[in-house]
């Protein structure tokens, strides 16, 4: 009967296919289940639990300073209902950086770089190594929580997955250093080598300036898993924040500001096809970090 009425419905031809005959009636058993299955819309999710509160949007982060920031500014929200007011919860705030702001966290990383010559690529291996361990030391220390909650908010991850993205990022982190410790014994020409005469060795080395863009859904350890090697090595870094996962980022200004030297961390926040282009076409870029679409990464 279904086959029939189907056929009826679509004016098909009649058709002797046994092959067509069961393919009609599959459709029609299976829009019969879905309207079955059909059911109200859900209420949004409400909590009561008390949410977090970061700005983020009175200051930019450049050149190892808090930067005073009157422009824009847009509210960050949670996926998750505020039950006292029925609205998605309000997180914090954000600055909406325009392409000449953008362009300030360039030239606080360039002037960190300095062809070169900067502090923190002039300074050891050990050196850098040390500075990176005690920004680590100081984030679980002083802002694990915080963060592991404002993920959980922003981008609604369970406290598990939360817990789990901090954790894993600050391990992986310890680890790159771990390993780039240890490069000169395990890498081929690491140490003094003679050959036919002539003694070298081979060391790696900072590139400069690097732009490093992550997504939303892992929006810590994605970007520590860009920057970590990049920072280890010598270079400066300016940092996209992505419009959802910014506040994690924001929660690691001080640990960066007491820990690493000026202009080495430099953010950028808002819209990146406003604030990125400048950045990409004043020359300063040297090295570019993306994890995203294809059409986005050809445009940058």
């Amino acid at each position: 009967e279904d086959y029939k009425r189907l056929r009826a419905a679509h004016r098909c031809v009649p058709c002797h296919s046994a092959q067509m005959r069961l393919t009609l009636a599959l459709l029609a058993c299976s829009a019969a289940a879905a309207a079955e299955r059909a059911c109200e819309a859900l209420p949004p999710l409400t909590t009561t639990r008390t949410k977090p509160s970061v700005d983020g949007g009175s200051n930019l982060f450049i050149g190892g300073a808090r930067k005073p920031w009157d422009g824009r500014v847009a509210e960050v929200t949670s996926p998750v209902f505020d039950e006292a007011t029925g609205a998605k919860a309000v997180l914090g705030r954000l600055a909406q950086m325009d392409a000449t702001a953008a362009s300030w966290a360039a030239d606080a990383a360039s002037e960190a770089w300095d062809r070169g010559q900067g502090p923190w690529p002039q300074a050891s291996l050990k050196e850098r190594a040390a500075a990176i361990r005690a920004f680590l030391d100081e984030l679980e220390k002083t802002k694990r929580d915080e963060i592991i909650e404002v993920l959980m908010w922003e981008i609604a991850k369970t406290k598990q997955d939360a817990t789990k993205e901090f954790d894993r990022t600050v391990a992986f982190a310890r680890t790159v250093v771990d390993q780039a410790l240890q490069t000169d014994a395990t890498e081929q020409f690491g140490r003094w080598t003679g050959v036919s005469g002539v003694r070298a060795r081979v060391r790696r080395g900072p590139v400069g300036v690097t732009l490093m863009l992550a997504p939303y859904n892992y929006p810590l350890n994605e970007m520590y898993a860009m920057m970590m090697p990049a920072l280890l090595m010598g270079n400066p870094v300016i940092l996209k924040l992505p419009a959802i996962g910014a506040l994690a980022h924001v929660l690691t200004i001080d640990a960066l500001q007491k820990c690493l030297p000026k202009g080495v961390v430099n953010f950028v926040s808002g819209s990146g096809r406003e604030t990125l282009p400048s950045v990409m076409q004043g020359g300063l870029v040297d090295c570019l970090g993306f994890i995203g679409g294809a059409k986005g990464a050809d445009a940058l």
